[in-house]
Parts: C-alpha cells; structure tokens; sequence
C-alpha cells in the first residue's frame, strides 16, 4: 500500500487550524454569532474538514467556512476571491451535495446587515429537517 494514495488526516488538520488563525474579518463577525450554540442552540464548527472519496484515484477534502452536523449544512462566505473562482465553487457544492450536505453561500457584504444575514441563515436552517 502506497502512502500517496491515503490522505493525511495530519495535513488536513493543520490546514484547517491554520484557517481558524487566520480566518477574514467577515468569518470571525459571523463565527462571533454562531460560536457556542449562540443560533438557535446549534453547534457549528468553523474550518471543518470534509473528507470525502472523490474518484478512482482516492479521498479528497473540502474546508467548509462553517459546518452544522445536526443540519448537514455548511455555510460559506463569499469575498471578493470568489468571483474568480465561480466553477469550483459550483464544482464544490455539487460534491458536498451529493454527500447529502446543504450549503448556503453569503456574501461578506450582506454580513454588514448583521440582524438580517441571521436572519437568513435561521429561515435556511428552519426548513433543514434534522
């Protein structure tokens, strides 16, 4: 058995605590209102890894922006990066739905109506049964 073709778990650990450091200014505003059970008494984990098997050539990974496994949800925030990077973000939430995952994208702008991105993000999780 070939090391190259299993992931290393240590990699992606390390990937997404390096993320959590760094996170943008849009992510810590939202991870603010999410930490701790803060909506709606759910649990979501910020710079989750998602591993899953891609293809005949082995297992592959996503970091979601946010996830909730109670919902199977992953939240994105979209910054300016992402409109360069329109097909792998659509490439990405194909896959993760396929793993039965809902994703809801927001913009960072719309983060700046803090009330009403929460809002939002209630009224899609509202209609996730659990």
């Amino acid at each position: 058995m070939g090391k190259g073709k299993y992931i290393d778990f240590k990699v992606i650990k390390k990937s997404a605590r390096e993320l959590r450091k760094n996170m943008t200014d849009s992510e810590t505003l939202l991870w603010d209102q999410l930490r701790n059970r803060r909506l709606s008494g759910l649990k979501f984990l910020r710079q989750h890894p998602i591993v899953y098997k891609a293809d005949y050539r082995g297992l592959n990974y996503f970091i979601a922006d946010f996830y909730c496994d109670e919902k199977k949800t992953v939240i994105e925030l979209d910054g300016p990066i992402h409109e360069s990077t329109v097909e792998y973000d659509q490439f990405r939430d194909e896959e993760l739905k396929r793993l039965g995952l809902l994703i809801l994208r927001l913009k960072n702008e719309e983060l700046d109506d803090m009330d009403e991105a929460l809002l939002k993000i209630k009224r899609f999780l509202e209609n996730v049964s659990s």
